[in-house]
């Protein structure tokens, strides 16, 4: 006749051998950290461009899917595709090479807060008689004034 067969453990119980329920987490913790400082360092060095000082409003960030081309112009009125400082007759040209997307591609103008207005709206126009239809300008988001008690 079958019967039943128990095994003894190291304990000396009699039994089967429960699986570890305990998960150990040291692993996961260890790589996080490492990602944390990883994105640390690198975070600041992404935000790379043409250094100008530009003015501050209280309206909410844009949302955003892909890295729009950035058009800059400097307190000098210099104006910089990206990074790269172009003449305003080589403008159109080099945008419309870089757009992938042809005039759909979206297009941020960035103006020093000292710059004149007019400048700033010359190079708009450049834009957007060329076809180029969403055109933006970025400012730095204004901290909120503290009250007066």
């Amino acid at each position: 006749m079958a019967g039943n067969v128990q095994t003894v453990g190291r304990s000396g119980r009699r039994g089967r051998r429960h699986a570890m329920s305990e998960i150990n987490v040291t692993p996961f913790v260890d790589v996080m950290l490492v990602l944390l400082i990883v994105f640390m360092v690198t975070a600041p060095l992404l935000t790379a461009g043409v250094p100008v000082d530009l003015p501050k409003t209280r309206a909410q960030p844009l949302g955003q899917d892909r890295e729009p081309l950035s058009v800059t112009v400097k307190r000098d009125g210099k104006v910089y595709l990206q990074n790269t400082a172009v003449g305003e007759d080589e403008l159109v040209a080099k945008l419309t090479a870089i757009a992938a997307n042809g005039y759909d591609q979206r297009i941020f103008v960035r103006g020093d807060k000292a710059v004149d207005y007019g400048r700033v709206m010359e190079v708009m126009g450049i834009l957007s008689a060329a076809g180029f239809t969403h055109i933006g300008l970025v400012t730095d988001v204004a901290k909120p004034k503290p009250e007066k008690e």
